[in-house]
């Protein structure tokens, strides 16, 4: 049985190729964070250079929501590889996904609902 500090760096590691093989590129740095049956991962630095460009080349919110268009669509599209990635490391059943991303900042949050609490071991502290 993995510690929860385990099912996070796996959780990280699974985002991270996801990142690379669907959008082109991983950020910058990754966080996992496991509460209860939440699990929200932040991603900082993911905005290709394609996507920094629509940004600042169109006026802001049209290319803000094209990019969030864009990623959302992606996302969708590959949902049930990340829900199965999830299942996989967790061992519970991902119940919903939800998504954001920042055109200013280029940071990304993805939300896993979880059918219930994932078992882990709890490290004993000397």
């Amino acid at each position: 049985m993995k510690t929860q500090g385990e099912i996070e760096a796996a959780v990280c590691e699974g985002i991270s190729r996801f990142e690379q093989e669907y959008m082109g590129r991983g950020p910058k740095d990754i966080h996992a964070h496991l509460a209860s049956d939440l699990l929200v991962v932040r991603l900082q630095g993911v905005l290709t250079a394609a996507e920094q460009q629509l940004v600042k080349s169109l006026p802001a919110e049209k290319g803000r929501d094209l990019v969030k268009q864009v990623r959302t669509h992606l996302i969708e599209t590959a949902r049930p590889v990340m829900e199965a990635m999830i299942q996989e490391v967790t061992g519970v059943k991902v119940l919903s996904l939800h998504h954001d991303i920042s055109t200013v900042t280029g940071e990304e949050v993805v939300l896993f609902t979880l059918a219930e609490s994932p078992d882990f071991r709890d490290i004993k502290k000397k």
